[in-house]
Formats: structure tokens, sequence, C-alpha cells
């Protein structure tokens, strides 16, 4: 027994080697569990979290149009009107009817007697009709081109409104995490100086809370901009960066629609004007269809029949021509007259309010444009001295030279002209997409 105990010995020491030698040669064996293993599942902090890339404001638009019912059904609608062209294209009214019958005495007095007929119904233009449904088949196909045009406008609305909302949110994020930087770097500053002795314990609770204060406005700033966030979201469909932060300065504004001459472009090609005037012109045409048609529409009859007596007798042909003219009803003729009638006069109306709202809405646009113009180059020059202001103070806050109490008002006033030109900047890129909404113009990516 003690020999067979040492070949068993003998035995496991050579599996173990043989088994920890491929253990060792073969690291893919080992447990991925153990993120030291996998280094390409650990997460790389140097080089930072993968960016979504941030959409323009045409490619929001693009998808949030996409989103829109009267876009999945703009073909739809092109296909139904062009039918209806067709329709008032053709020679007859309406289809033709065809016409077949027989008669036979088989069951009765079984004499013989036969006839079977053929024949065909052609429903008649009245006078005019032909010409004024082509006509109102037109006038429904630019306004169907009109109503598609303005419904995206109206949704080129609703974009910029939540695109520069968002903008605004990003950028109000960056700056209240630059005010925290400065808030942590001046705290640190007093903590030191505490420390050393040369200020007291009350500089350095003021100190800390200003931090304090503006870890708040942080974590306020993220919220509003986690909400404008899920807006844009919510209309474009695309997944935008959750905690994505921008500079005012690096923002492509949309081109600015007027020259420098002040010349005005004209309102006639706006779509809501341009909907409204087709609207008008295809209840116009429906009051001129609805005046030609007195009527019912009136039926040529063309048949053959081919018949006998008896059964002695041979089949004779003959041929049929008949028209079917149905009298007219003049209070279902009015009523349809009355009605187009006073879609015709709504149009109109609503036409020309129309056109007063939006010049008073451009004109308004404009002078929002000019006024965010000269904001911005206000605030850009108190961002400047605010900036060139918080350099000094900060040299001779850290030499002693100046107390806290006005080492903080600097550092909030500084901070505050940064917010205002951030905002002034965004507030010109908003009023230029707020004129160009104004004009008609939908989103369009400015020179970067």
């Amino acid at each position: 027994m003690p020999r067979m105990q040492r070949y068993l010995y003998i035995a496991l020491a050579v599996l173990g080697w043989s088994f920890g030698g491929a253990w060792a040669q073969n690291p893919a064996s080992q447990t991925t569990a153990d993120p030291v293993q996998v280094p390409d599942r650990a997460p790389m902090p140097a080089q930072g979290p993968i960016s979504t890339p941030i959409p323009t404001l045409s490619e929001l638009f693009a998808a949030a149009w996409q989103r829109q019912p009267a876009a999945r059904s703009q073909q739809a609608r092109k296909d139904a009107a062009a039918a209806r062209k067709e329709a008032a294209n053709s020679w007859t009214a309406e289809p033709i009817a065809l016409d077949i019958s027989g008669r036979t005495d088989e069951l009765s007095s079984n004499l013989g007697r036969r006839e079977y007929t053929a024949g065909v119904a052609i429903p008649l233009w009245l006078p005019g009709e032909r010409s004024r449904s082509i006509a109102v088949a037109e006038a429904e196909q630019h306004a169907t081109a009109s109503a598609t045009l303005l419904a995206q406008l109206q949704t080129a609305a609703d974009v910029r409104d939540a695109y520069w909302t968002w903008q605004l949110a990003r950028v109000g994020l960056a700056l209240t995490r630059e005010r925290l930087r400065h808030a942590e770097q001046l705290a640190a500053d007093v903590g030191r100086r505490v420390r050393a002795g040369d200020m007291a314990r009350s500089d350095q609770h003021q100190a800390e809370g200003a931090q304090a204060g503006a870890e708040a406005e942080l974590a306020e700033a993220a919220g509003a901009l986690a909400a404008a966030t899920q807006r844009l979201r919510a209309i474009s469909g695309l997944t935008l960066p959750v905690d994505a932060m921008a500079q005012a300065d690096t923002l492509s504004a949309e081109p600015t629609p007027l020259p420098t001459n002040g010349a005005s472009p004209s309102l006639d090609a706006h779509p809501a004007l341009a909907d409204l005037r087709n609207r008008a012109e295809a209840a116009r045409q429906s009051s001129e269809l609805a005046q030609a048609r007195t009527r019912a529409t009136p039926e040529l009859m063309v048949a053959t029949s081919r018949e006998r007596g008896t059964f002695a007798e041979q089949y004779q042909q003959s041929v049929t021509v008949g028209l079917r003219f149905p009298f007219g009803s003049d209070s279902r003729h009015r009523a349809s007259i009355a009605t187009a009638q006073a879609l015709a006069i709504e149009a109109e109306t609503q036409l020309a309010l129309e056109h007063d709202r939006i010049q008073a809405a451009l004109d308004s646009a404009r002078i929002r444009v000019t006024s965010a113009s000269t904001q911005r180059t206000a605030a850009e020059r108190r961002a400047q001295l605010a900036r060139e202001s918080r350099a000094f103070f900060e040299k001779s806050f850290r030499v002693g030279e100046t107390d806290l109490p006005t080492r903080l008002r600097i550092e909030l006033e500084a901070t505050a002209a940064e917010r205002q030109v951030a905002r002034s900047r965004i507030e010109l890129a908003a009023a230029i997409s707020a004129l160009r909404q104004a004009l008609g113009l939908l989103p369009q990516q400015g020179p970067q």
C-alpha cells in the first residue's frame, strides 16, 4: 500500500503541474468578472466619455417634421388631388355604366319569346361644368401644397422655441459650473489664509456659503437643462446629450434674412397667406362649379337589342338611343352655392386679418433683432471689464490688499456679466430665428 500511495501522489502532482501550466498559458480561460483581467471593459476617465453629436437646428426640424401627421399623409393628399384632377379631365362626368338584360317567356307560356339587350349609360357634362371642375381640382392641388408648407412652418415654430430654450439651458449650466469653480478656488484661498492666521473663521464661512450657493445654482441649472432636453427630444425624436454644455460664442445662428440696406421682402409668399389665398380660390371655384351644376348629371343611353316573338320567328336586331335628363332642384343647388360663397368670404376676410397679424409680428421681430444686437454689444463690453476687474482683485486678494466682501462682490459681478453676455448672444440668435419665422422661412443652418 505505501507503494500505491506513492504512485498516486506522483500522478496528482503531474496532473496539477499540467493544468497549472495550461491555465497560465491560456489567460482567456480565466474569468472575466475581474475588471483587471478585462481592461477593455473598464472605464477610461483619461479619454472622457464618448459624446453624442449635437444636432443642428435644421437637423432637428427635419426629424421633427418626419414625425408629424401632415408629413406622413403628405403623399396620400397629393395623390388624392392628382386623382381629382384626372377625374375632372375625363370626357364623362361619371364613369360609364354598362347595362345588360334579357327577357323570356320560358317560365310562363314558353312560346319562344326571347329578348337580349346590351347598352351603356354615358354621364354628360353640363355646360361649363367640366372646365370649372378642372379649375377646382387645380385650386385644390395648390391648397394641398400650401397647407403642407404651413404645417412645416408651424412645426418650425415649436422646434425653434424648444431649441433656443435648450441652448440657453446648456450655456446656463456651463456658466454655473464656471462660477462653482471660482467659488471653490476662493474657498480654498480663504481656508489657506485662515489656517495661516491672516483671516477670521467668519470669512471662511462666507466663502463656503458662496460655494454652497453656487452648488445649489448648479443643481437648478442641471434640472432646467434636463427639462429642456426632454422637451426637444419629444418634439424631434432625436437622442440628445444629457449633460451637454456649450459656450454662447460658439453657437451658430441662422442667417439674417434681411439685407443691411433695410429692404423688406414681400409677404406674398408667406405660407399662412398663401394657404388662405389658395383656400379662398378653391372656395370661389367651388362656388362657380355649384352655379354650373343646376341639376343632376344627364345621361346618354345607347343600347342594342336582339329579339324574337316565337320559336318560328327569326331574331331581329334593333338599336336604342335615349337621353336621361333629370329635373333641377333649386333649393339643393342654392345651398351648395351659398356654402361655397360663405367659405370664400371667410377665407378672404381671414386673409386680410392674417396679413395684418404677420406684418405686426414682422415689425416686432425686427425691433427684437435690433434690440438684441445692441444688448449683446453692451454685454460683451461689460463682461470684458468684469473679467479684467476679477483678475485685478484676485491678485490683490491673494496678497491681502482686498477684503473678502469686496472679493465676493467682484466675483458676483463677473458671474452676472458672463451670464448676461451669454444670454444676449443666444437672445440675438433666437431673435433672428423669430424674424425668419415671421417671414415664413424654414430653419436653415448658418455659417460656422
